[in-house]
């Protein structure tokens, strides 16, 4: 089924939260872990690349719409919604695709 993601990582240390949007949540997850590490981007300067909360939008639109409104959240409203599914904060990397990912995965050195 195609659609679209709305998603919450963190780093393995649990201190900083990225939300983000994707039509690939499989590549995207993989993406930030091939990118940990980089200065570049927020989720690879703070490592955030341990999936802890994810939903599906069948439009672009209503999930850009969503990552929207919780980016503008605070912290602790973030949390709340990540209780609220997963309350002991596991990294659901693994229901998403094999963890850790083969180094060449995305065709990337």
């Amino acid at each position: 089924m195609k659609g679209f993601h709305v998603y919450i990582t963190t780093n393995p240390l649990k201190s900083s939260l990225y939300t983000g949007m994707t039509n690939n949540l499989e590549y995207r997850i993989i993406e930030h872990y091939l990118n940990r590490g980089c200065k570049k981007t927020f989720a690879g300067r703070y490592y955030c690349y341990c999936l802890l909360y994810y939903e599906f939008h069948h439009s672009a639109v209503g999930a850009i719409e969503r990552e929207k409104e919780i980016k503008s959240w605070t912290r602790a409203k973030k949390e709340e919604l990540i209780n609220s599914i997963n309350p002991d904060w596991l990294f659901l990397n693994n229901e998403i695709t094999p963890w850790p990912p083969e180094p060449d995965v995305t065709g990337r050195s």
